[in-house]
């Protein structure tokens, strides 16, 4: 009798190992807090990306430019506040104005382009156009720019935005592809839409 139970326990626990076995393992995946808080600072980019995109768009001259240095100071407010880095919105502004000086042709091309909006209806479609997506490109360069120096440990207060021009500079050009990408991505939803 004890020999048939320790069979009978035999049994189980081999059809327990072969149920083990046939049920598919999943690997526990991890992430640290600061990868956690990497991936939220760039979900906030996307986002603002396209809210800037979208202020681009305000069809009254001066105003867009208005919204747009708005939002990218909201946009570091908001990075500063997930690094836990003290935030001035002075030092922010001037920080990000700077940056803007560094895209000079850019940074001159925008107030003329806001201005475009002025001339009806030919100069509103080109400069809500062109705003919207210098605007895009502007805020994803700020807001890789600034996340960039927060991981690092950097504060509002020991950033060099001469230093960063050159970045800044690659971080626009990576953002006129960006904001193209998803005005392309939009349109094709908008025309799926309307086909429907």
């Amino acid at each position: 009798m004890v020999k048939q139970e320790e069979t009978t326990q035999q049994e189980a626990e081999k059809t327990e190992e072969t149920k083990a076995d046939s049920q598919p393992r999943f690997q526990e995946v991890t992430f640290s807090a600061e990868e956690i808080r990497f991936e939220e600072a760039n979900k906030l980019i996307a986002n603002r990306v396209k809210w800037a995109m979208g202020v681009g768009l305000v069809p009254i001259p001066i105003v867009d430019l208005v919204g747009l240095l708005g939002l990218q100071i909201s946009l570091v407010q908001s990075m500063a506040k997930m690094y836990d880095v003290p935030f001035k919105e002075n030092v922010a502004r001037s920080l990000i104005t700077s940056l803007m000086g560094s895209i000079i042709p850019v940074f001159v091309a925008a107030p003329v382009t806001s201005l475009l909006k002025a001339i009806p209806i030919i100069g509103q479609a080109t400069g809500a156009v062109s705003m919207s997506l210098i605007g895009g490109a502007s805020t994803y360069a700020v807001g890789k720019i600034f996340v960039q120096h927060f991981e690092s440990g950097g504060t509002l207060l020991d950033f060099d935005s001469k230093k960063m021009r050159g970045k800044f500079k690659e971080k626009f050009t990576e953002g006129k592809e960006v904001a193209s990408e998803i005005k392309a991505s939009e349109a094709a939803e908008a025309k799926d839409k309307a086909g429907k």
